[in-house]
Protein backbone atom coordinates (compact mmCIF):
# COMPACT_ATOMS: atom_id res chain seq x y z
CA UNK A 1 0.00 0.00 0.00
CA UNK A 2 1.83 3.42 -0.88
CA UNK A 3 2.18 6.03 1.97
CA UNK A 4 0.78 9.67 1.19
CA UNK A 5 5.04 10.68 1.79
CA UNK A 6 4.91 8.44 -1.78
CA UNK A 7 2.97 10.90 -3.63
CA UNK A 8 4.96 14.19 -2.69
CA UNK A 9 6.06 15.88 -5.57
CA UNK A 10 10.03 15.60 -5.43
CA UNK A 11 10.81 18.73 -5.19
CA UNK A 12 8.82 19.08 -1.56
CA UNK A 13 10.46 15.21 -0.72
CA UNK A 14 13.41 15.93 0.86
CA UNK A 15 11.85 16.71 4.44
CA UNK A 16 14.05 15.19 7.45
CA UNK A 17 10.82 13.82 8.99
CA UNK A 18 8.67 12.51 6.26
CA UNK A 19 10.90 13.22 2.66
CA UNK A 20 11.35 9.77 0.64
CA UNK A 21 14.14 11.58 -1.00
CA UNK A 22 16.29 12.27 2.55
CA UNK A 23 18.28 9.54 3.17
CA UNK A 24 19.45 10.18 6.62
CA UNK A 25 16.09 11.35 7.89
CA UNK A 26 13.51 9.51 9.19
CA UNK A 27 11.17 9.02 6.01
CA UNK A 28 8.05 8.05 7.88
CA UNK A 29 5.20 6.14 5.93
CA UNK A 30 1.60 7.55 7.00
CA UNK A 31 -1.46 5.46 5.54
CA UNK A 32 -5.27 5.75 6.20
CA UNK A 33 -6.97 2.90 8.43
CA UNK A 34 -10.72 4.34 8.45
CA UNK A 35 -10.98 7.69 9.22
CA UNK A 36 -7.77 8.18 11.32
CA UNK A 37 -4.02 7.80 9.70
CA UNK A 38 -1.27 5.36 11.08
CA UNK A 39 2.42 5.82 10.77
CA UNK A 40 4.87 3.17 11.99
CA UNK A 41 8.38 3.90 13.19
CA UNK A 42 11.27 1.73 14.95
CA UNK A 43 13.68 4.24 16.97
CA UNK A 44 17.15 4.01 16.49
CA UNK A 45 19.52 4.00 19.39
CA UNK A 46 20.91 7.56 18.53
CA UNK A 47 17.08 8.73 19.84
CA UNK A 48 18.06 8.38 23.50
CA UNK A 49 17.07 10.65 25.32
CA UNK A 50 18.18 8.31 28.73
CA UNK A 51 19.30 5.02 28.48
CA UNK A 52 16.33 2.88 27.67
CA UNK A 53 14.00 6.18 26.45
CA UNK A 54 13.29 7.80 23.63
CA UNK A 55 14.37 11.29 23.50
CA UNK A 56 11.21 13.73 23.18
CA UNK A 57 12.23 16.01 20.01
CA UNK A 58 12.14 12.69 18.07
CA UNK A 59 8.30 12.06 19.48
CA UNK A 60 7.75 15.77 18.25
CA UNK A 61 8.98 15.08 14.77
CA UNK A 62 7.15 12.16 13.89
CA UNK A 63 4.15 13.95 15.21
CA UNK A 64 4.66 16.94 13.04
CA UNK A 65 5.34 14.97 10.15
CA UNK A 66 2.27 12.62 10.31
CA UNK A 67 -0.01 15.44 10.74
CA UNK A 68 1.15 17.36 7.72
CA UNK A 69 1.08 14.43 5.97
CA UNK A 70 -2.31 13.69 7.25
CA UNK A 71 -3.40 17.25 6.28
CA UNK A 72 -2.23 16.92 2.94
CA UNK A 73 -4.06 13.07 2.26
CA UNK A 74 -7.12 15.12 4.13
CA UNK A 75 -7.48 17.57 1.81
CA UNK A 76 -7.38 15.21 -0.86
CA UNK A 77 -9.89 13.29 0.42
CA UNK A 78 -12.29 16.41 0.85
CA UNK A 79 -12.31 17.17 -2.25
CA UNK A 80 -12.71 13.50 -3.43
CA UNK A 81 -9.07 13.97 -5.26
CA UNK A 82 -6.72 11.21 -5.81
CA UNK A 83 -3.32 11.64 -4.35
CA UNK A 84 -1.48 12.32 -7.80
CA UNK A 85 -3.34 14.46 -8.97
CA UNK A 86 -2.80 18.02 -9.63
CA UNK A 87 -2.41 20.61 -7.75
CA UNK A 88 -0.03 18.78 -5.32
CA UNK A 89 -1.38 19.46 -1.95
CA UNK A 90 1.64 20.48 0.66
CA UNK A 91 1.42 21.07 4.42
CA UNK A 92 3.62 23.15 6.48
CA UNK A 93 3.39 23.79 9.83
CA UNK A 94 1.46 26.86 11.65
CA UNK A 95 1.71 25.73 14.64
CA UNK A 96 3.07 22.19 16.94
CA UNK A 97 2.06 21.47 20.27
CA UNK A 98 3.00 18.58 21.84
CA UNK A 99 2.09 16.98 25.43
CA UNK A 100 4.22 14.04 27.09
CA UNK A 101 2.38 12.03 28.72
CA UNK A 102 4.72 8.91 30.05
CA UNK A 103 8.43 8.23 28.98
CA UNK A 104 8.44 6.16 25.76
CA UNK A 105 10.71 3.12 25.82
CA UNK A 106 13.62 2.79 23.25
CA UNK A 107 13.03 -0.55 21.92
CA UNK A 108 9.62 -1.03 20.35
CA UNK A 109 7.87 0.09 17.60
CA UNK A 110 5.79 2.96 17.97
CA UNK A 111 2.74 3.95 16.55
CA UNK A 112 0.96 7.39 15.49
CA UNK A 113 -2.63 7.23 14.83
CA UNK A 114 -3.87 11.12 13.85
CA UNK A 115 -7.24 12.49 14.28
CA UNK A 116 -8.63 15.64 11.37
CA UNK A 117 -10.67 17.69 13.74
CA UNK A 118 -10.75 20.43 11.37
CA UNK A 119 -10.86 21.99 7.88
CA UNK A 120 -10.53 25.59 7.63
CA UNK A 121 -9.59 27.14 3.98
CA UNK A 122 -6.07 26.17 3.35
CA UNK A 123 -5.47 25.18 7.35
CA UNK A 124 -6.00 21.38 8.60
CA UNK A 125 -6.09 20.67 12.53
CA UNK A 126 -4.94 17.38 13.17
CA UNK A 127 -4.54 15.85 16.50
CA UNK A 128 -2.36 12.74 16.59
CA UNK A 129 -1.08 10.00 19.43
CA UNK A 130 1.95 7.84 19.95
CA UNK A 131 1.89 5.01 21.43
CA UNK A 132 4.53 2.74 22.47
CA UNK A 133 3.11 -1.52 23.36
CA UNK A 134 -0.23 -0.37 23.16
CA UNK A 135 0.05 2.63 25.74
CA UNK A 136 -0.10 6.42 24.77
CA UNK A 137 3.42 8.69 26.26
CA UNK A 138 2.71 11.84 24.08
CA UNK A 139 0.20 13.43 22.17
CA UNK A 140 0.01 16.68 20.09
CA UNK A 141 -1.83 18.84 17.69
CA UNK A 142 -1.10 20.65 14.69
CA UNK A 143 -2.25 23.40 12.57
CA UNK A 144 -1.00 22.26 8.99
CA UNK A 145 -0.88 25.14 6.82
CA UNK A 146 -1.35 24.85 2.71
CA UNK A 147 2.72 25.68 1.57
CA UNK A 148 2.36 28.37 -0.68
CA UNK A 149 3.32 28.25 -4.22
CA UNK A 150 6.32 30.52 -3.58
CA UNK A 151 8.17 27.82 -1.13
CA UNK A 152 8.32 25.33 -3.81
CA UNK A 153 11.39 26.03 -6.19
Amino acid sequence: MSAFQDFYPDNVAHCYGCGRLNSHGHQIRTIWDGDETVTRYTPRPEHTAIPGFVYGGLLASLIDCHCTGTAAAAMYRAENREMDSEPAFRFVTGSLQVDYLKPTPLGPELEIRGKVKEIRGRKVIVEATVYAEGIATARGEVVAVQMPDSFVR
